[in-house]
């Protein structure tokens, strides 16, 4: 197998960009940051989509996923931030890591929970519940309470979120974002026990899981470049799978169809792509997978092979 020639092999590279670059969820200038000391992603789901598959590709970040995925797989986790990089690589070796960027916005969201009944004590006795049913029942007497949702309205509006994310990343979520993310909450309360799901405790409570990590983890290659550059430059037919995160949001149409290109480059025949997005995704595609995922904050997992997954000419299909 012969290596790619870089770049030009896959279109239009000059001005494509991707918010991710930056290592940094602002729009300031400095150095890159820890954005993420979890990932709210269901590893779960890429377990069951790669099963039997050998190689797969992963973006780094926190490294929750490729810890899970190196039990049963060769992993290769690529990240463009040099600071997340080196914070995944202290957890494969053990570290218990530390809230990045991300938690620490939603610690001090969480901090305003009291003003709208979110008391900790009941936080957490909805979170020990494990009755899908009982669930719902809870959440509707005693946590969606019109203060609460004039409250997530308020603080996830545009106009309070830009004082945290870039431009490019607020242009990745869907309006009336406070609505949308309480209908994803409780299509993950009305479907997953609360007190069998660590995102949930993670997002509610900001209880991080302090699992060790498994001996497999040292086996992890940890790559520090941009993902579609990354796979421009491998062997054609490199990887069996590829679980993106939702890289795409808050990257311009121009990235998106360099990566979706390399992917196509570095792919087996029958790879499978696992894309995650914040994005509503309007008419629900054959395949998404959102709905089993239990962090609930995603309006898109789709997991697909390359072929469907991408279009001739590399661009990302949805």
């Amino acid at each position: 197998m012969g290596r790619c020639e870089p770049h030009g092999r896959f279109g239009a590279v000059s001005g494509s960009s991707t918010s991710w670059q930056s290592g940094r969820l602002d729009s300031r200038k400095g150095p890159g940051q820890v954005l993420f000391g979890r990932m709210y992603e269901d590893a779960a789901i890429e377990q069951d989509v790669f099963a039997g598959r050998d190689r797969i590709m992963c973006i780094a970040s926190a490294g929750c996923t490729a810890m899970t995925l190196s039990r049963n797989h060769e992993v290769v986790a690529v990240d463009v931030n040099p600071a997340q990089l080196q914070y995944a690589r202290d957890r494969f070796q053990g570290d218990p890591g530390h809230p990045g960027k991300a938690e620490r916005i939603m610690n001090m969201m969480r901090a305003l929970g009291p003003l709208a009944g979110w008391w900790p004590s009941r936080v957490r006795a909805f979170i020990e519940l494990n009755d899908p049913e009982e669930q719902m029942i809870f959440w509707s007497q005693r946590l969606n309470s019109w203060r609460f949702r004039n409250a997530m309205d308020l603080l996830l509006s545009a106009r309070t979120l830009r004082a945290g994310y870039s431009r490019s990343l607020l242009a990745s979520l869907p309006d009336q974002l406070g609505d949308v993310m309480r209908r994803r909450m409780e299509r993950c309360f009305s479907r997953h026990p609360n007190n069998q799901n660590p995102y949930a405790r993670a997002l509610l409570l900001g209880q991080l899981s302090t699992d060790p990590p498994p001996p497999e983890a040292s086996e992890i290659q940890l790559v520090n470049a941009d993902a579609a550059e990354f796979l421009e430059q491998q062997p054609r037919g490199s990887f069996d799978g590829f679980t993106l995160s939702n890289i795409l949001d808050g990257s311009d149409e121009s990235y998106q169809r360099r990566l979706m290109a390399a992917v196509r480059w570095a792919g087996s025949p029958d790879a499978l792509v696992v894309l995650r997005s914040f994005k509503d995704p309007g008419e629900t595609p054959p395949l998404n997978l959102a709905a089993d995922d239990r962090s609930m904050l995603w309006g898109l997992v789709m997991a697909e092979p390359i072929g469907k997954l991408l279009t001739p000419d590399g661009a990302y299909s949805r």
